[in-house]
């Protein structure tokens, strides 16, 4: 691996297993992430959004979820599923989201997405605001875990950020540089850099076809984009 794009994943995972107690505040936009009622009450509104495309696409059956964090999604997820594994680098957030989740079907897994190969398929295989954190570098190497995770039949939905002049005026620090990494700042004054990739949705959905997926990319508004679908070899679409 490259040794910057190495450096920076390692200082990414560090940036999350520190922001572990205090993430929740960004997605309930409390604390330093209040950006007053009518911009929380946009952002909730395609939160809604992004929860009803969950429902309506149903992971069904014995589900992944890459890089779960505290468990916001996870609790989500576990409203169809039959059984969840969940997987994420930082025990810190692994802890709080068994705790938070409470549910026997539930499978915590601590390990780096990097490298982590599956020891079984699922049916359905769910990330939420993880893309934007994968190096370019590793855009093609990621799709080709999330496809070897998948049992025959299975499907992939995501969730993600939006790159949008209405998003980047609401959160500042969504707004990328040159070489696509950004800078998080903790409430205790604490930096990190971090990968922050973002994608528009009809990009995405074009580079996720040359790599032989069939995926809908959609965004909700301003704020989030969501993505379903599966390999193309699964659809019998293509050779």
């Amino acid at each position: 691996m490259n040794g910057r794009i190495e450096d920076l994943l390692g200082e990414q995972l560090a940036y999350y297993r520190s922001r572990a107690t205090e993430y929740d505040e960004w997605a309930l936009r409390q604390g330093r992430f209040d950006r007053g009622a009518e911009a929380n009450s946009r952002w909730f509104a395609e939160v809604d959004a992004l929860e009803a495309a969950l429902h309506e696409i149903e992971p069904w059956g014995v589900v992944l979820e890459l890089a779960c964090g505290r468990g916001q999604w996870t609790r989500r997820l576990l409203g169809h599923a039959d059984s969840l594994t969940a997987v994420d680098a930082a025990a810190e957030v692994l802890a709080i989201n068994r705790q938070r989740v409470g549910d026997g079907r539930l499978r915590s897994l601590q390990a780096d997405l990097f490298d982590w190969r599956p020891a079984e398929r699922y049916d359905a295989v769910f990330f939420s605001f993880w893309l934007s954190h994968v190096p370019p570098e590793h855009f093609a190497r990621f799709w080709r875990l999330v496809a070897a995770c998948l049992a025959p039949g299975g499907r992939v939905f995501f969730i993600d950020n939006l790159p949008s002049q209405t998003a980047q005026q609401v959160d500042p620090e969504m707004d990328g540089t040159d070489d696509v990494s950004v800078t998080r700042q903790l409430s205790d004054g604490r930096e990190f850099r971090v990968w922050k990739v973002l994608f528009e949705p009809d990009e995405l959905q074009a580079r996720l076809a040359e790599l032989g997926w069939d995926v809908r990319v959609k965004a909700t508004g301003d704020f989030f984009l969501y993505g379903w679908g599966e390999p193309v070899a699964a659809t019998g679409s293509r050779t």
